[in-house]
């Protein structure tokens, strides 16, 4: 029996209001709905514990990939300078706490989930996996259940992080999504009790010290919905060592947030039942096979070897190479299964469509529920 199937809904007729309700006003896009409740996905109670499994097996992984970087020095595979490497190390040394990470999952509710990226250091659909879709089920499914428990498990990992000062929430300007993710993030960090402040990333400075934000307020602990690539060829990069801010994400992040860790998961758990084989060189991906830009976002950039492909401004570091699980086809398109973690912990499960094989930013968010 298979682990889910597509339902078609009416959608409830106040659904706007009740979006704009709660805060999520990027529910529609230029020409059709974001958030679309005119289907769900419902899962069996074997199928959540399936995925749940898997998505810890990846993490913790993930986390021995850091060590395993880092101890065979592997930073530059990563295409990381000299200056992100010490970063990398220095975090993972001191044990910096990480937050939030996506894994995005092509699964057909038969066979093992299969990893096709791992979102880990700027992950967005957050909210609307927490909030949305959990505000959907209480009208809609209300005796039902849904593998979510993002919300609880934010507000406890912001009390375990210890923090003294409180924490400085960025993300860049103009940008409905993020800035709604970063706000959220900001709630659950001021339900766990922490002072917070919000600004834009283009408003932090620096006083020869250290970071502060449009008062002069020292910013001792920073997250930023920026990423950390991007961060690493501004001027910003190379004050983070000497500022001694927390960052969260943790630099270390670094090693898991392009795509080349893919070939590197790849030579380190070999054949391993979650994983697609891949690699830097084209060749050495036998049969069908998908090329994806080691910094990319939104499925931009990304080819299915001779056929689909998706355009955007990414590629010019390189790409790598991946063997082709194709996602499987519903008759509302082909959905990926974004898993979430939370503090290293499975926490919740967002699923998205898109109408053709490459998940792109206009792909929409469909939400679940198990029995």
């Amino acid at each position: 029996m298979p682990g889910f199937r597509r339902e078609r809904l009416m959608p409830r007729v106040d659904w706007r209001r009740r979006a704009e309700a709660i805060g999520f006003s990027f529910h529609t896009g230029e020409d059709k709905p974001y958030w679309d409740e005119t289907a769900c996905y419902a899962l069996t109670a074997d199928a959540v514990d399936e995925l749940e499994a898997a998505t810890n097996e990846l993490e913790q992984m993930c986390l021995a990939l850091v060590d395993r970087v880092i101890e065979r020095g592997d930073q530059a595979r990563l295409l990381l300078s000299d200056d992100a490497a010490a970063l990398v190390e220095a975090s993972w040394k001191r044990g910096d706490r990480n937050l939030v990470g996506r894994f995005d999952l092509s699964w057909d509710g038969e066979g093992p989930a299969k990893l096709l990226e791992y979102n880990a250091d700027t992950p967005t659909a957050l909210f609307e996996a927490a909030v949305v879709q959990w505000e959907w089920l209480q009208t809609v499914k209300p005796d039902a259940d849904q593998f979510n428990s993002i919300h609880e498990r934010l507000i406890e990992a912001w009390r375990n992080f210890g923090i003294r000062n409180g924490v400085h929430f960025a993300s860049v300007r103009d940008h409905a999504e993020d800035q709604t993710t970063t706000e959220y993030l900001r709630d659950t960090a001021t339900q766990a009790g922490l002072e917070t402040a919000f600004l834009y990333i283009d408003e932090i400075g620096w006083n020869g010290i250290g970071f502060v934000d449009g008062d002069e307020r020292p910013i001792r602990t920073l997250f930023k919905l920026y990423p950390w690539e991007w961060l690493m060829r501004e001027e910003f990069g190379r004050h983070v060592g000497p500022s001694r801010v927390q960052m969260i994400e943790p630099a270390w992040k670094m090693v898991l947030s392009n795509k080349a860790m893919l070939p590197l998961l790849w030579e380190m758990a070999p054949n391993h039942p979650n994983l697609l084989p891949a690699a830097f060189e084209e060749a050495a991906i036998q049969g069908p096979k998908v090329r994806k830009p080691i910094f990319g976002r939104e499925g931009a950039n990304v080819e299915i070897v001779g056929g689909a492909a998706s355009d955007g401004p990414y590629g010019a570091e390189g790409f790598v190479y991946q063997a082709l699980h194709p996602l499987p086809k519903t008759d509302g398109g082909y959905p990926v299964f974004g898993s979430w973690v939370v503090a290293s912990q499975a926490a919740g499960l967002g699923i998205r469509e898109d109408d053709g094989p490459i998940t792109r930013d206009g792909s929409r968010f469909v939400p679940h529920y198990f029995a």
